[in-house]
Parts: C-alpha cells; structure tokens; sequence
C-alpha cells in the first residue's frame, strides 16, 4: 500500500493535510481523506472555542481525539463502580507507576482550577461536538496504562527519583518556575521550549509521553484516513502536534503498533542489585554470627535492632501515609522478614490490610480528579491503599540499611572478625 500526502499551513492553529491511499480499481482513483490538526492546551478556555469553531466550520466526518478508551469512558462518566482488585493495584512494578498517575493527574487539576479549565474540557467539547453534527468519532491515543507502564520501566533510578520528587512538591505547591502563558502555549515555539526542558530533564519520560504517542496516534489517523473520501479533524495536544506532522508527511515512517504497545521487559536494575546486596550481607553476617560461636545474647541484641529499627521506619512510612492502625502494625510487624527477602515487599503486606479496610472503588478513583489539596488525595480510599504501599516500602528499605550499621556497630561487632571466624569454623566442620 503506498500513500500520497500534501501539506499546507495556515496561519492559525489548525493545520490541514491531504491524505489518501491508492484505490485497487485501475481507473476509479478515490478523493483523498483531509485530516485536520487542531493543536491544543489541554487547560485552555481559548482551545475548547477553536475545537468547537473547527469543527462545526469544517463538518468532518470523524472527529479523532487524543483519548484512548478508559480516558474517553471516564471523561462521559461511563466507568462503573466496583471494587478495584487489590491483588492488581499492588502487583510487583504498579504500585509507584498507579502513583505517578495520581500526581500528574493532581498536577494537571491544579493547572486547570487556576485556570478555570477541567483537564480535558477540549476533548470533551470535540466529542459533544462531533455528536452535535452526527460524525463519528475516532480515539487515536495508546491506552493510558500502557503509556505509564512504559514511562515507569523505561526511567532510570535517578530520572524515577528526579520525577517523583518533583510531582511531589508540585502537588504540595512547593516551588514552581516561570509563568507560562496557558493562551499562548499552542504556539509552536513556547511548545518546543517545553519539549525541549522535558528531554533535559528526563529523556525516558520524553520519549515515553510524546515521541511513542506521536508515532501512535500518527499511526491511527493513519489507518482512520485509509480508503480516502474522509474529513478528518483530529484534536490533539500542541506538544504532539509537529510530531504527528513529521510522520503524517511519510507514513513509512511510522513503527509498527507492537513495538510501542509492547510492556519493557524487566532490565538491569542497579536499585535491585543494591537492595539484595544489602540483604545478602544481612543474611551474611546472621549466618557467620551463628557459625562463629557468638553467644545467644549478642545474637538476640543483633536481631532484635534489625527488628525495630526495619519495622519502625516502615511503620512511619505508613503513618505518614495516614494508614489504618491495622496497617501500621501490619508494616511494624513483617518489615524484618521482609527486608529479608527479595520477592516480598512490607508495603504489600501493608497495603493489601489498607485495601481490606478502605475498600478503595473506581468511584474513588474517580474522585482523585476533583480533589483540591494533597490532604484532600490523602483521604481518597484508592490513594491511601497507594501510599501506604509505596511509603512502606520505601521505610523498610532505609530501615534496612540503617540495621544492617547499627547491627554492626552498636553491638561491637566486626565483620572481618565475624567472617574470619565464622569462615575457619565452616572448614573445621567440612574438614578442611
């Protein structure tokens, strides 16, 4: 199949292209489908009245917009309420990605309130639009988990750190940087300046959140233009708009739909290595404790820090999460087992006691979307269960590495007195 593309540009916002595909009769050539850009700030009153003027100017007959299907079912209220399965909400990888979601949603809808724009508001305006003429609509965007399992498994430790911490103190209202001007910031220049400190900053998140998405609602107008004939306005955000261009103006371009819905595989993890190095020395010093001959007391001493130390911070994690006090001894009560092991986590144990308390529902997550301060987040069901699981977790990792000193230190131990001995001792009992 080969493709003919035109490209003109207007001087406003909205960007037309001629896109067809050739016809297998020899001598009937069909029209070529026009696909319309309409670039777009997603908390902009002045992008929800160009969507609205476009559309009901051009009369398309599909109008696509940047939405995958649980975006476009949460945005016409269709989602249903049920019980979230908290085996999924706290499966191995999810917990800090479901976390993410929640801070940049926040984010956005402290954006938006300031000015005066629900997140999405343009994307909804298009549909009601689209459903006001009778065209059909057409969602083009990668589904949302998808994108944020991607951007969770492509990110670095230290661009996962950089980013938490930032969504953070941006949900907190700590900090902020130059005013941006929400009117302006469709204009190709103020967009590519953003871009641009995006790929500084985190060149994963980057390639995640705008190159794969381009190519992929590239991709679908693509396949939504295909037989010709067709009027196309597609309403996307500006920061995808020239993205969106590039690959529009040579289709061959475009990737293949399974190398950008595909999840990352587990890499190479330098946080994991050191998380079971640290575990392995723990296990270490234990067993060489055991094998030296140290007395029963001092070995008592060595446990019972690792125990208190690991299940105090883990417990503050939890408290700090404002978890249920079921949950807060739950983390107390199994950090030191396991720290100890790397197939478990405290903040799971935690969190499954924290969902079985809350009862966390859709209509909870829902709901994240209106609240007004991080205090307000922290009383939604479904984020408690998230950050009592993530900050949990987070306090028994510290917890360890502070036992593991403390249990070296404080009880007066050497490691190389411990290995040396404990070492000669294993070759008495082998004969050796």
């Amino acid at each position: 199949m080969s493709y003919n593309y035109e490209s003109t540009t207007s001087s406003s916002e909205v960007q037309e292209h001629d896109f067809s595909t050739d016809s297998t009769s020899e001598n009937v050539a069909p029209a070529p489908s026009r696909i319309s850009l309409v670039g777009t700030a997603h908390v902009s009153e002045k992008s929800i009245r160009e969507v609205k003027e476009t559309i009901h100017n051009q009369q398309p007959d599909v109008v696509a917009v940047e939405l995958c299907k649980g975006r476009y079912d949460a945005l016409k209220g269709k989602t249903q309420t049920s019980d979230i399965s908290v085996k999924e909400l706290l499966a191995e990888g999810k917990v800090y990605f479901f976390l993410i979601h929640m801070l940049l949603a926040h984010v956005q809808k402290r954006i938006g309130k300031e000015m005066g724009v629900q997140p999405g508001a343009e994307m909804l305006a298009a549909i009601e639009a689209a459903e006001e003429i009778g065209a059909d609509v057409a969602l083009v965007d990668r589904d949302i988990q998808v994108t944020l399992q991607r951007f969770w498994g492509k990110m670095g430790l230290i661009e996962k750190t950089k980013m938490i911490g930032t969504l953070i103190a941006a949900a907190l209202g700590i900090g902020g940087g130059d005013e941006i001007d929400i009117d302006n910031i469709t204009e190709q220049d103020t967009v590519t300046v953003l871009i641009e400190e995006l790929r500084h900053t985190s060149p994963s998140a980057a390639e995640v959140l705008i190159d794969e998405r381009d190519a992929y609602i590239a991709g679908s107008l693509a396949r939504t233009a295909a037989g010709g004939g067709k009027n196309i306005v597609a309403v996307v955000g500006a920061g995808h708009r020239s993205g969106i261009e590039k690959y529009l103006s040579d289709p061959r371009t475009i990737p293949p739909l399974s190398s950008l819905v595909t999840l990352p595989k587990k890499r190479f993890s330098l946080m994991k290595v050191f998380g079971i190095a640290i575990v392995a020395l723990a296990l270490a010093i234990f067993l060489l404790l055991i094998i030296s001959g140290t007395s029963i007391e001092l070995l008592l001493i060595a446990f019972g820090w690792w125990f208190a130390i690991n299940g105090t911070l883990s417990a503050l994690g939890t408290i700090i999460a404002g978890g249920h006090p079921y949950s807060i001894a739950t983390s107390f009560g199994v950090a030191w087992l396991t720290s100890l092991n790397p197939m478990m986590a405290a903040g799971w144990f935690a969190g499954l006691v924290e969902a079985k308390q809350r009862h966390p529902t859709t209509d909870d997550l829902k709901e994240i979307m209106k609240l007004e301060t991080f205090s307000e987040m922290k009383k939604n069901n479904f984020f408690r269960v998230i950050l009592v699981a993530g900050l949990a977790n987070i306090g028994s990792v510290i917890g360890s590495i502070i036992a593991l000193y403390v249990v070296v230190t404080i009880t007066g131990l050497d490691p190389r007195d411990i290995i040396e001995a404990g070492l000669n001792n294993l070759m008495i009992r082998l004969g050796i």
